[in-house]
């Protein structure tokens, strides 16, 4: 089943899109069935639950890991030296911990910048008009990729404005000269990807609900 819904999606994927298998919940022979199969990007939010994970797959010299959640100033060295992707840099003070530590890590991550383009006190990111504010110094970073930004719609928000909110982030990423724009999930991708997406972040559509988020984590701690 797990092949059949990978083979399903990639089919419908135009070539400039690239998958980003949500694993965070799931189990390492799932992360290796898709690998084998010729995934390479996977994603992680939780440093706790990822970093075992990375130790067990550390034969798949092919797989690129991804960070993929709320970046926290206490967690930023462990994250940049574990994962040459990330997501979610939501503001101006992180941007420069990452520089630094990434620095003395002898690393060049390459970072998406998260952006709020609606008012959703559940997630953290730049407004637009402080991302522009902010642009001029976050470019004088050194030991960061700036590959481009990344965008999370409010929970609730209709398709249509999904959509909007997909199209403005993919015109301020060309407005930036930034290539990349790593939006849309499992329920909102084909409009994301007909607004300009160049990574979709794909979990539930693909790896289904068998392992997701607590309950995976209790299962591990049974048998450790």
């Amino acid at each position: 089943m797990l092949a059949t819904r990978w083979r399903k999606i990639c089919d419908q994927l135009p070539d400039r899109i690239h998958l980003l298998a949500v694993s965070k919940g799931n189990s390492s022979s799932s992360i290796r069935q898709l690998a084998a199969l010729g995934q390479r990007d996977f994603g992680e939010s939780r440093l706790q639950e990822a970093l075992p994970k990375l130790t067990e797959l550390s034969d798949l010299e092919q797989v690129r890991w991804h960070f993929i959640g709320r970046l926290q100033s206490n967690k930023v060295r462990a994250v940049v030296k574990a994962f040459p992707v990330i997501h979610s840099l939501d503001s101006e003070k992180l941007a420069l911990r990452l520089s630094r530590i990434a620095g003395e890590e002898k690393l060049y991550p390459e970072v998406m910048l998260q952006v709020k383009f609606r008012d959703d006190p559940t997630k953290g990111g730049f407004t637009p008009a402080e991302l522009l504010e902010a642009w001029p110094r976050l470019c004088e970073l050194p030991n960061l990729k700036l590959g481009g930004l990344m965008a999370m719609p409010p929970i609730g928000l209709s398709i249509e404005g999904k959509r909007e909110l997909f199209t403005e982030c993919r015109h301020l990423s060309d407005q930036l000269g930034l290539r990349d724009c790593s939006m849309g999930m499992s329920d909102d991708w084909q409009a994301a990807v007909e607004s300009g997406a160049t990574w979709i972040r794909l979990g539930s559509i693909l790896f289904g609900s068998r392992y997701k988020g607590h309950q995976f984590l209790k299962d591990r701690t049974k048998t450790v």
